[in-house]
């Protein structure tokens, strides 16, 4: 469980981080804290999950990539097997299962737009199933902060 430290930390660190020589430091110095202490916290606080990442979101498009949401009927016999092979790609972020007849749901990012098809056709041909892309249509931002 969190410590009030590391509620700080989750806290502060959602909406920004210094981008400098040394931004661990500036981070820390801003919470009141060592830099290794912090680096420690945020190891332990992945070690046991209460974070599943701490890094850098890059818009795809605006590096000259893109990205596409996609989706596939996956057999829940073969779940485990066909995610391994998805999330396998390096191509692939954010694989969710869901319930439907749509189970699992991916996003396929590319350095170049042609790459997308590249990149789903690799899927279909090592998992043996058809994926559906769903290309953005529009853009809308919305800022998920949660407080720890």
């Amino acid at each position: 469980m969190p410590d009030a430290i590391d509620r700080r930390i989750i806290d502060a660190l959602q909406g920004g981080f210094p981008v400098s020589e040394r931004p661990f430091l500036v981070a820390a110095q801003a919470l009141g804290l060592a830099e290794g202490s912090l680096i420690a916290r945020i190891d332990a606080l992945i070690a046991d999950g209460t974070l599943t990442r701490f890094g850098p979101l890059f818009d795809a498009e605006k590096l000259g990539g893109a990205f596409t949401l996609a989706a596939m009927r996956v057999p829940p016999a073969d779940y485990e097997r066909v995610a391994g092979e998805v999330n396998a790609f390096p191509e692939v972020a954010h694989n969710y299962a869901r319930e439907h007849d749509l189970n699992m749901w991916f996003v396929v990012a590319t350095e170049a737009p042609e790459g997308i098809a590249s990149a789903i056709a690799r899927i279909e041909t090592a998992t043996g199933l058809p994926v559906l892309a769903f290309p953005k249509e529009r853009e809308f931002f919305v800022e998920l902060k949660l407080r720890a």
